[in-house]
């Protein structure tokens, strides 16, 4: 396990918990109240700054239950946390439902922070790629 330093920018700041021991994700809490109408989006703080160990992003996704059953999820999901920013951890929420709004209050979980090691790579340049076996087929391709 790493440790996963963090700072609360605001004294009501939740800090970001898993729901159950073996969780992949940290809970992330709103720090402010927003209203998304229907097919609205807003940018959602969260009072937090964190510092991704270097060699590894941070993943921000949406929970599952918000998604199923209020239709709220993030517009770039995954939002991506790299490992040298230091500002504050926000969330793009997007409010799908047609019809009903819904009210994001202060410590509501509104997403999940999900760290994960990466490995850089560096591009290069070249006149062909190797073959493979799927080639430049592209989405759908593997549908019959």
């Amino acid at each position: 396990m790493i440790e996963l330093p963090i700072r609360r920018l605001r004294d009501d700041a939740v800090l970001p918990t898993r729901a159950y021991g073996g969780d992949a994700g940290l809970d992330l809490a709103a720090c402010e109240r927003c209203e998304l109408g229907p097919g609205e989006r807003a940018l959602v703080g969260t009072g937090l700054a964190v510092a991704i160990p270097e060699g590894y992003a941070g993943f921000v996704q949406p929970r599952s239950g918000l998604a199923a059953k209020h239709g709220i999820t993030i517009v770039n999901t995954p939002g991506l946390v790299d490992s040298g920013y230091r500002g504050e951890v926000r969330v793009a929420l997007l409010n799908t439902d047609r019809s009903e709004p819904f009210t994001v209050e202060p410590g509501m979980r509104i997403a999940q922070l999900v760290v994960v090691p990466i490995t850089l790579v560096e591009p290069l340049e070249m006149e062909a790629l190797p073959p493979s076996e799927r080639g430049a087929r592209g989405f759908g391709s593997s549908l019959t």
